[in-house]
């Protein structure tokens, strides 16, 4: 939620926006990232291209389903990044979708 509501006011949250559960299978292949594997700055704003080269190389090398890498905004949580051109995203499911639950006293 905290990733989302650093890009958004209240004003500006699309009314259509969902939380989408998912199954990924044990199997599936995941690499996860450190913060000791990202680069210099990777924390900075505007992001700079060397994170943005982390995310094209994921896709193009399509070893992995699934990055899991730290998020910026939360110290201690993640972001997990699906692969759409893996040979595993089929078997990726979705098992519900729900509105998005904001408590708009996070919005200023």
């Amino acid at each position: 939620m905290a990733e989302v509501a650093v890009h958004f006011t209240l004003a500006t949250m699309p009314e259509d926006y969902v939380m989408i559960t998912i199954d990924i299978s044990d199997s599936t292949e995941t690499k996860q990232l450190k913060v000791a594997d990202l680069p210099t700055g990777w924390k900075d704003f505007p992001h700079p291209p060397s994170t943005q080269k982390i995310g094209d190389d994921f896709v193009n090398e399509n070893k992995y389903c699934i990055l899991i890498i730290p998020s910026v905004v939360t110290q201690g949580d993640y972001n997990v990044l699906i692969n759409p051109y893996h040979k595993d995203f089929g078997k990726i499911k979705t098992t519900r979708i729900d509105k998005f639950p904001f408590d708009k006293r996070i919005f200023k």
